[in-house]
């Protein structure tokens, strides 16, 4: 493999792992939604 073809492989694959880490990190640091308990939204309906 000549160098072109090395340099052009380890740059791709870094931007790609650097992409990955980031958006991976950032679903991480995502809040959650608070999700609705539908327990305790049917509290006032009488069966």
């Amino acid at each position: 493999m000549n160098t072109s073809a090395l340099i052009t492989m380890i740059t791709t694959e870094v931007i790609v792992a650097f992409v990955t880490i980031y958006f991976f990190i950032k679903v991480l640091k995502t809040p959650a939604k608070p999700e609705p308990d539908s327990f305790s939204e049917n509290d006032d309906e009488e069966r």
